[in-house]
């Protein structure tokens, strides 16, 4: 990783143009339009998803349900599941929903509303945040597959243990999980999920610069 420090980019914008980029705490500057991988800090993503709720924060518990646990669910899905994934493709599956640090998680019939200029800013932010560290800028439609039934199959547990959906409901909008106990979906402090999801990161960026070391 890189190390944190400030950000001494030009912004691109005319003087008097409305602002386009957010400070991070890290106290890099990135471009909301135009972002740079250079801009880009892994802790300032796990701050972030740590403090975004998933289902608007509809939610039971004390804590919301995180993006940040939501994202290490989905990973440890698909490594059950297809056991033979590459570090890198886990890697990619713990960021699927990176770009959410800054944009927020947005329920998925609301991204529809907005239609395609929300989908194309959101693809640009996921491949700055991929590039950052060291993936490709897209997923291999194999991987996009896997990551997105994986996602489904974290869907239907959350909605279904904390989110109050009924069991018929939620088998209608996610389809049925893999057979087996369902994962420990108790919603954990922001604290404490910003350390979960740094430390899955970790162990995942130090195996992919090992496999790299192999090649």
């Amino acid at each position: 990783m890189g190390k944190s420090g400030s950000n001494n980019r030009k912004s691109p914008q005319a003087p008097g143009s409305p602002r386009a980029w957010q400070r991070m705490l890290s106290g890099r500057r990135l471009d909301l339009l135009d972002p740079s991988p250079l801009d880009i800090e892994i802790e300032d993503i796990a701050h972030g998803l740590a403090r975004v709720a998933r289902w608007n924060g509809q939610t039971k518990g004390e804590h919301a349900f995180s993006v940040a646990q939501h994202s290490v669910l989905v990973e440890a899905v698909v490594g059950q599941l297809w056991p033979a994934t590459s570090a890198a493709d886990l890697l990619g599956a713990l960021l699927h929903d990176a770009p959410e640090y800054v944009i927020g998680d947005m329920i998925s019939p609301f991204k529809t509303a907005l239609g395609v200029d929300y989908r194309q800013f959101e693809g640009r932010l996921e491949a700055a945040i991929r590039l950052r560290f060291g993936l490709t800028p897209h997923m291999s439609d194999e991987t996009k597959a896997r990551v997105k039934q994986a996602d489904q199959f974290s869907a239907f547990y959350e909605a279904t243990r904390l989110a109050g959906f009924d069991i018929d409901e939620a088998l209608q909008f996610f389809g049925a999980p893999p057979p087996g106990p369902a994962p420990d979906m108790t919603p954990m402090s922001p604290i404490d999920a910003q350390a979960l999801f740094l430390r899955r990161f970790e162990t995942l960026i130090a195996e992919v610069d090992a496999d790299r070391g192999k090649g």
